[in-house]
C-alpha cells in the first residue's frame, strides 16, 4: 500500500511530461509549415542612364516685339483724335493734334525777336564801321542774333512735333486720353503694336540657374489659352543680362510663329524651353517613387543583406511617360524596388519574385 502511494505519483507525473511533449512537438511542426506572413514579396527592376536636355518651363504674356508709346513733344490741349482702340493704321498715319494756338504764337513771337535781332546786328555792323561802336557792342549783337536763331528754330521744332504720327504698321491697342483734354509732354496718349507676323513675342521669366543654360536661338513650344490643344513653335531671341528687380527673374524673350491664327497683345501663354546643354539622368519607373513631393521623393532599394531594404531620397528632374529622370540620389545602385514598395518600411524582411 505504501509502495502504490509512492509510485502513483511518479506515473501520473510522466504522463503530464509526456503529452506535453507531445503537443510541443505538433507545435513546433505547424509553425514550421506556417509561412512567416511578415515578409514581402518585391519586384526589382534595373535602373537605366540617359542623356537629356532639361526643359525650362515658364509663363507668360504675348506681345509685339516693336511696341510704342506715342506722345506729344510738348503739352496742350488736344484738338483732335483720327482713330480709336483696334484700329489698323500705317506708319506715318497722323494720329493725333494740340490745337496750335498757344504754339503758333510762340512762333511768331520767335520770329519777331528773330528779325529785330537781326536789324539790331546790321546797325551795330554800320556804326562798328564807323568806329562809332565798339567790339564788344558787335559781339553782343551777333550773339543776340544767334540766340534768337536758335529759339525761332525750337519755337518751329515743337509745332512740328504738336502731331502724332505713327512709327509702326500695326494696331491701336490703348487709346489714353480724348480730344479737349489736356497732354502733358511726353505723357503716353497712345499705344501701337506692331501687327505683323514675324513681330510676334512671349517674354517669360526664368531663373538664373535656368538663364544659365539657354543660348539665342534654343527651340521653345507655347500652349496658349485662347487656343487649347493647339501647338505653337518658337525660338529664343532675347535674354536680358540683368535680372528684375523686383522679381529677380530673368527675362526671356520667345519669337513665335502664329501661322494662321490671329494674336493679340496680352494672350496668356505657357512655354516649355528646350536648352542645348544637355545633362544625364538616372531612369526609374514612376511606380518606384514613394512620398513624392515637387522636386524630391524616395525609393526603396535592396539592402546588401538581401532580406531587407532601405528607404533612399532622390532628386527628381521630371517626368518622361511612365518614367522619371532622377538628377540625384542613385549613385551606383543597380535596382529599385517597384512592386509592393507600398507595403514597405525599412524594418519589413522581403523576398525578391
Amino acid at each position: 500500500m505504501k509502495f502504490l502511494s509512492f509510485i502513483l505519483p511518479i506515473l501520473i507525473a510522466v504522463g503530464i511530461w509526456a503529452c506535453g511533449s507531445k503537443a510541443g512537438d505538433n507545435q513546433r511542426q505547424q509553425s514550421s509549415e506556417t509561412p512567416d506572413e511578415n515578409v514581402v514579396p518585391i519586384k526589382l527592376t534595373a535602373v537605366s542612364t540617359v542623356v537629356r536636355a532639361e526643359p525650362v518651363v515658364a509663363s507668360g504674356l504675348v506681345s509685339s516685339a516693336k511696341e510704342a508709346r506715342l506722345s506729344f513733344k510738348i503739352g496742350g490741349i488736344i484738338n483732335q483724335m483720327f482713330v480709336e482702340e483696334g484700329q489698323t493704321v500705317r506708319k506715318g498715319q497722323l494720329l493725333a493734334t494740340l490745337d496750335l494756338t498757344e504754339i503758333n504764337a510762340q512762333v511768331s513771337q520767335a520770329q519777331l525777336a528773330h528779325e529785330k535781332a537781326e536789324r539790331d546786328l546790321g546797325r551795330v555792323k554800320s556804326l562798328y564801321a564807323d568806329t562809332a561802336a565798339t567790339l564788344e557792342q558787335l559781339q553782343n549783337a551777333t550773339t543776340g542774333q544767334n540766340v534768337a536763331k536758335q529759339n525761332l528754330t525750337i519755337a518751329q521744332f515743337n509745332r512740328n512735333y504738336a502731331q502724332i504720327r505713327a512709327t509702326v504698321d500695326g494696331t491701336v491697342t490703348r487709346k489714353l486720353t480724348n480730344a479737349g483734354e489736356f497732354a502733358s509732354a511726353g505723357a503716353s496718349v497712345y499705344l501701337i503694336s506692331s501687327n505683323r507676323q514675324s513681330d510676334w513675342v512671349v517674354r517669360v521669366g526664368v531663373s538664373d540657374k535656368d538663364w544659365a543654360r539657354l543660348r539665342l536661338g534654343n527651340r521653345a513650344t507655347i500652349m496658349l489659352d485662347a487656343y487649347p490643344g493647339h501647338t505653337f513653335t518658337g525660338t529664343v531671341s532675347e535674354l536680358a543680362q540683368a535680372a528684375d528687380p523686383v522679381n529677380k527673374l530673368y527675362e526671356v524673350e520667345i519669337r513665335i510663329n502664329p501661322g494662321s491664327v490671329k494674336f493679340a497683345p496680352g494672350l496668356f501663354a505657357k512655354v516649355t524651353l528646350v536648352p542645348a546643354q544637355n545633362r544625364s539622368y538616372t531612369l526609374v519607373p514612376v511606380e518606384s517613387i514613394i512620398e513624392g513631393n515637387g522636386k524630391e521623393g524616395f525609393v526603396y532599394v535592396l539592402a546588401d543583406d538581401r532580406k531587407h531594404v532601405r528607404k533612399t531620397p532622390v532628386q527628381i528632374g521630371f517626368l518622361e511617360n511612365d518614367k522619371v529622370l532622377i538628377t540625384n540620389g542613385l549613385t551606383g545602385i543597380k535596382d529599385v524596388v517597384t512592386a509592393g514598395s507600398a507595403f514597405l518600411t525599412e524594418e519589413s524582411s522581403v523576398v525578391v519574385k
